[in-house]
This record gives C-alpha cells, sequence and structure tokens, in this order.
C-alpha cells in the first residue's frame, strides 16, 4: 500500500483520524491503522511547526481525550506501534521503506499525544488516560524480550530503547531514531509539569533506572553518545522525490508557508535545514543529559544507583591497554557495572567543536568532574587551546551568555585548574592576534596570560551586573590555583592584576566609610555585614594571589614587580587593616627591596632603566625572604543537592531548543516568561 500526502489543513477532517478519536473502539487489528499510519505530513521538527500543529488539532484531540477513558485507543495505538518494532529489523534488511515510514508515522501520532497529555493534565487524569495493557493482549516476540510492564509508557520506553539499541542506522530509519528520541523525552518531560515530585517518583523514570530494561542502559548510553561524537549530516530524506523511486510525501510548501505566515512565522521550506538544526546528534545529546542528571542519588532520600550515569562515567578510551570490560560504578559501590570503551580523539573533537553551546558545556562538566581516564586524556593534549580557548570567549562574551552558561565555564576551568600540569601547560602555549579580545591590543600573548585577562574582566562584569558571590569565589579559586606557576606575565596581564585589587579594594573601603559615616537600620545590618565580610574575604584572596605568585615565580614575572612598585600607594590602608597586614607585609618586602636597588633618584627613570634594574634585581633576589604562606589549593565541591540546578537547567535548554513545542501554562520546573502564541 502507497503513501498518501496530507496537508496540515485537511487533518482534522481526516477520516481515519476521526475515527480514532472518536467513541469507536478500535482493535489492534482493524485495518485502520494501515490507513491512518499512510496519511501524513511532512515531518514536524521546527518548535513553531510543531505550535502549528497543536494549535490545529486542539479539536482533535479534546475529542480524543474525551472519548479514550471509553475506548482505550491510546493504548491499542502504542500496541500497534511495539508490535511493528518487532518487524523493523526486517524491514531495513527488505528495504521496506513504506513499513519503517508508517512505523515513524505511528510514533509521531503517540508523541503529540503524550505530549498534550502530560502538559495539559493532572497526573491521576494521564494515568486514567493510559490504562494498564491487559495480559497477553499482544506477543513481544522480539530477541530481547522484556516482562510485560506494568503500564503501556513503560511498554513504550522498553520497545524505544530496543529501537534505539538494536536497529541500525540507515538513510530509512535515520527519521525512525530520531523519532524514538523524542518521544523518549516528552514521556521523560513530565518532570517539566510535576516538579513537586523528584524523578524518583516519577514511573517512567523509575523503569529505566530499575526496570528490566535497565539492562540496555550501558549499550544506550554509548549509542547517545556515539551519536554526538559522529555529528552525521542527516541523509537526503526517503519522503523527498529523486530518480531511485524514493516515497514522495508531504505538505504543499505553498500551504505551510500560509499557515506560518498567518500567525507571524517565518517560511522554513527546507526539511534537510530543520533536520541539520535538529538532528540526531542534538537530540542524542539532549535525552543523554535527562538520563544522567535525574535520579543521580545525590541530595537524595531515596537513593537508586543510575546505571546511564554510572556508563558514562566509566566510560574508557578506545585506545586503552586495561583488557577489563568491567569497572567498580561510584554511583553503586557495591554493584559491578559494565562500561563501554569509545573514541576519547574524536569525543574531545566533537567536544572542542560545540563547545560555546550550553549542552556541550554540561557533558563537558560531567565527564571532567567524573570521569577520570578523560580527566587524564585532556591533560596529556597538547593542543588544550583548542578546548579551552571557546570556553574563555564565551566569559567574555558574558552579556550574550546565558548566567548558567558562564557559571559551568567556570566551573570547568576550575576543575582544570586543580590539576599541576594544566596550570604549567597554559603559560608554554603562545597565541597571537585573538580577534574576539578587543579590549586592547594585545599583540601576542600565552593562554595562561590570556585565561587571567578574561577571568579578571568576568570579576569586574559580576561586581557591575551580576552580583553574584559564587561566581566571585569560582573566579579567585580558579586564579588561586594558577597563581603559583604564573610564569612570564605579559605587562597588560600583570596591570589588569593590580588593578583588580586596586578596584576590590576600592569598594571594600568605600563601604565601611559608608558604615561610618551612615550607619544602618537594624534591619539592614546583618545584609550589609555580611556584603563587608564577602568584600573582605576577596580582597584578602587576591592578595593571596599576588603573594603566590611573587613567592613562587618572581624571576619570571618582572612586570608585575614593575607594576607593584608603580602602584604601590594602593597597598597603604591595607597595611593596618588586620585582615591583610600580613600579606601586605610580604608585598612590602619585595617593593623595599626593589625600591633600594633603584636608589633614590629612580623617579626619573624611563620605563626601561626601570625594568632594566629589576632584571638584574632578580639575579641576586633570594624568595626565602619572604613569609611563607599556605600552598593556595581550592577543589570544586558540588552543593548537596546539585539537581536543583541542573535538572531545571537541562530541561530549559530543551524546552527552548530542542525543536519541540510544549505550553508553559502548567510548567511549574522554572520560569519562563510567556509565549507570544503559547
Amino acid at each position: 500500500m502507497g503513501l498518501e500526502a496530507s496537508s496540515l489543513k485537511g487533518l482534522e477532517s481526516n477520516e481515519y483520524l476521526e475515527r480514532f478519536c472518536s467513541e469507536e473502539t478500535l482493535s489492534v487489528f482493524d485495518p485502520i491503522w494501515n490507513k491512518l499510519f499512510s496519511h501524513s505530513i511532512k515531518p514536524v521538527l521546527l518548535r513553531d511547526d510543531d505550535f502549528l500543529l497543536d494549535t490545529t488539532m486542539e479539536k482533535c484531540r479534546a475529542n480524543l481525550i474525551l472519548n479514550n477513558l471509553k475506548t482505550r485507543n491510546v493504548t491499542a495505538l502504542i500496541e500497534v506501534f511495539v508490535s511493528r518494532a518487532n518487524e523493523l529489523q526486517i524491514s531495513v534488511q527488505t528495504s521496506d521503506n513504506i513499513f519503517i515510514w508508517q512505523a515513524y508515522n505511528c510514533l509521531f501520532i503517540i508523541r503529540s499525544i503524550l505530549k498534550y497529555l502530560y502538559s495539559n493534565l493532572t497526573e491521576e487524569a494521564c494515568f486514567q488516560q493510559l490504562e494498564k495493557v491487559s495480559k497477553n493482549s499482544m506477543s513481544n516476540g522480539t530477541s530481547s524480550p522484556i516482562p510485560e510492564p506494568s503500564d503501556p509508557v513503560e511498554l513504550l520506553l522498553g520497545t524505544l530503547v530496543q529501537v534505539l539499541v538494536e536497529l541500525p542506522i540507515t538513510n530509512l530509519t535515520y527519521i525512525l531514531h530520531l523519532e524514538a528520541i523524542n518521544t523518549m523525552v516528552v514521556v521523560l518531560s513530565q518532570q517539566m509539569f510535576m516538579a513537586s515530585k523528584t524523578a524518583l517518583k516519577l514511573s517512567s523514570y523509575r523503569f529505566l533506572m530499575q526496570g528490566e530494561i535497565s539492562h540496555l542502559s550501558v549499550p544506550l548510553t554509548r549509542r547517545l553518545l556515539s551519536h554526538y561524537i559522529e555529528q552525521r549530516i542527516p541523509p537526503y530524506p526517503c519522503w523527498n522525490n529523486d530518480n531511485s523511486g524514493s516515497i514522495v510525501i508531504g505538505v504543499a510548501s505553498g500551504i505551510w508557508n500560509i499557515l506560518r505566515k498567518g500567525v507571524g512565522l517565518s517560511p522554513h521550506d527546507d526539511i534537510m535545514e530543520a533536520l541539520k538544526e535538529h538532528s540526531l546528534a542534538k537530540q542524542s545529546l539532549y535525552l543523554l543529559l535527562i538520563l544522567v542528571n535525574h535520579c543521580t542519588g545525590r541530595g537524595e532520600t531515596e537513593n537508586i544507583p543510575n546505571p546511564y550515569r554510572a556508563a558514562i562515567i566509566a566510560c574508557s578510551n578506545d585506545l586503552s591497554p586495561s583488557p577489563e570490560e568491567a569497572v567498580q560504578s561510584p554511583e553503586a559501590p557495591r554493584q559491578a557495572t559494565l562500561t563501554f570503551k569509545i573514541s576519547f580523539t574524536k569525543l574531545y573533537n566533537s567536544i572542542c567543536q560545540q563547545i560555546n553551546t550550553d549542552e556541550t558545556t554540561l557533558l563537558l562538566y560531567l565527564l571532567t568532574f567524573e570521569n577520570v581516564e578523560f580527566m587524564s586524556y585532556i591533560m596529556a593534549k597538547s593542543d588544550i587551546e583548542t578546548l579551552v580557548l571557546p570556553m574563555i570567549q564565551t566569559l567574555y562574551n558574558a552579556p550574550m551568555s546565558s548566567t548558567h552558561h558562564i557559571y559551568m565555564s567556570l566551573i570547568i576551568l576550575l576543575i582544570l585548574s586543580e590539576e599541576e600540569l594544566f596550570n604549567l601547560q597554559i603559560h608554554d602555549i603562545s597565541l597571537k592576534n585573538i580577534s574576539w579580545y578587543t579590549e586592547r591590543n594585545i599583540g601576542e600573548i600565552t593562554l595562561g596570560g590570556l585565561i587571567i585577562l578574561v577571568i579578571i574582566r568576568t570579576i569586574q562584569y559580576n561586581i557591575l551586573k551580576m552580583r553574584d558571590k559564587y561566581l566571585h569565589t569560582n573566579c579567585l579559586a580558579s586564579l588561586a590555583n594558577m597563581s603559583s606557576k604564573f610564569r612570564s606575565l605579559h605587562p597588560y596581564v600583570a596591570q589588569r592584576l593590580v588593578s583588580l585589587f586596586e578596584t576590590l579594594g576600592k569598594r571594600y573601603l568605600k563601604l565601611l566609610q559608608n558604615v561610618d559615616e551612615h550607619p544602618p537600620e537594624q534591619d539592614q545590618e546583618i545584609e550589609l555585614a555580611q556584603d563587608i565580610a564577602v568584600l573582605e574575604e576577596v580582597v584578602r584572596m587576591v592578595l593571596e594571589i599576588l603573594n603566590s605568585t611573587l613567592s613562587n615565580q618572581l624571576s619570571q614575572n618582572r612586570h608585575l614587580v614593575y607594576t607593584l612598585l608603580y602602584k604601590k600607594d594602593s597597598l597603604q590602608p591595607f597595611r593596618s587593616q588586620e585582615a591583610t597586614q600580613d600579606l601586605v607585609a610580604n608585598l612590602d618586602t619585595v617593593i623595599n627591596y626593589f625600591t633600594k636597588r633603584l636608589g633614590k633618584d629612580y623617579h626619573n627613570y624611563t620605563a626601561n632603566q626601570v625594568m632594566e634594574q629589576i632584571e638584574d634585581g632578580v639575579l641576586h633576589w633570594k624568595p626565602d625572604i619572604l613569609k611563607k604562606f599556605p600552598e593556595l589549593k581550592f577543589r570544586y565541591v558540588e552543593e548537596d543537592s546539585p539537581e536543583a540546578f541542573f535538572v531545571p537547567y537541562v530541561w530549559s535548554l530543551i524546552f527552548q531548543r530542542s525543536g519541540i513545542h510544549w505550553t508553559n501554562i502548567n510548567m511549574d520546573l522554572f520560569n519562563l516568561e510567556p509565549e507570544v502564541y503559547a
């Protein structure tokens, strides 16, 4: 049976769709299914198009919800897909593109219905709509059978996992894999509308984490990560007409564009462009982020192993000499967890190409924070700048980046700065003509110097705009970790370091002065005291960073010595401050040593003459005359309940960028501005 083209305009009057939504109960063996799946619109891959479809199908969905409590046609539809999924392998072998396309259409209808249910009905109402599958209503018959789950959604999830793991990706099945991932995302999107419940209390998550299908968690994790790594170019769609006899299907572009323009949306006729925007690689990463960031056991009263997170944490390089196929999972210390090997070279390259996105930054965070072998691989790379430069460019463009993206990029820098090899390597890498750094023409600079400049700029931006004390802490912790290895700092970098102290010091002194001159009201006293304490801590950290550099690398940082001599008066107010006087005393030791070598007439020296005297003084410098302070070492530690940050973050990205349209009326996981068309 061939496939028939159907326009969006005619969907509501489609006789087979009307029967499905009506009071008629359809058997899983009814021939209507073939006819229903043979009518299709062009694949809906963009959020705007998905919204148009939702608007067009509003009446049909309302009728379905009203009648389904009696007919259970939604359950029958899921059973039909599961039955057909068992025959997909044969269809691929025989190139039965008609059957594959019908399976796609079936799954797309299921996804549209479930999305409507989860975003508009209560949990109890959804449960009533999705009646449990009756025993022996159908046979699974797969090579990897799964016990019959307790409800049709679990049955669907198990089948989708098997499709993603076992069905090969060809030009014919690409769109089906994409739809399988999107459907899983929609099923798991319950979390967006049921934020009062943790994922552990939602049956779909428990089934994936603990159900029988969890035995496929490792191959599913590997498959999703492989899709991301490969960044496979979408194949020329099988529904386009070409000379090889492929299927012709889709709406007339004129009708589609009229509908889009009618609600003020721009035309988008090119299905290939839509596929590239929401490719298998991108959607796979979204699903992977959902699986690894829910049910992590961190901050939960009930702790269950997350096999997907355990798999990606323990995955190893395919070039690793270790023959072991099993490792002990840090997420489940009593349970040996099978993991997988993957090309770290390809993974690293893909991350470097996509690191300017929030999604890839989240993936990199997980790998650097949890996967020891991948972190070791990064440290061994000689081209670390390909990874770091896009991250610090994100920080440099802070006004155009999301707060979360800035925060995650800083955390990754902090994690990297915990490694001594990283702190050494970044000052050996020379960069020229950094076009995006426009504040000053710095010519040639080391990667380490550029990192310092961008972090200082981020601190100053935070002072003016964000006022986030945790961001301050992470910035300064990264600088502190790197400070003992600062080498050959560019003159401008040295100036910015000392200027940072000046800026923060002035704010601190001004705040103290305001308190003395205008004592705060009682209700403001506590908050003001906290602000003073935070600023005092920040000022001290900057002094510690300067001390660490001069104690360990003075001979390698002549320009920093020069800047300190030039700006020595800025230290005066802090020589008597209890919190800073010990650190300032050390800096004074350096200043006095070089001032003495310069002599009384140094005010008449040119900059070059001063630098010559500093060069000569460095040769006779004895580091042991400085007071020793504890080595600056900061380690990143996650908050007690990290899911409170990561779960809304991941879902906000999916909501805005996945190409799937959800109404935000009943959403309670995160706040959004009301949609102009929702």
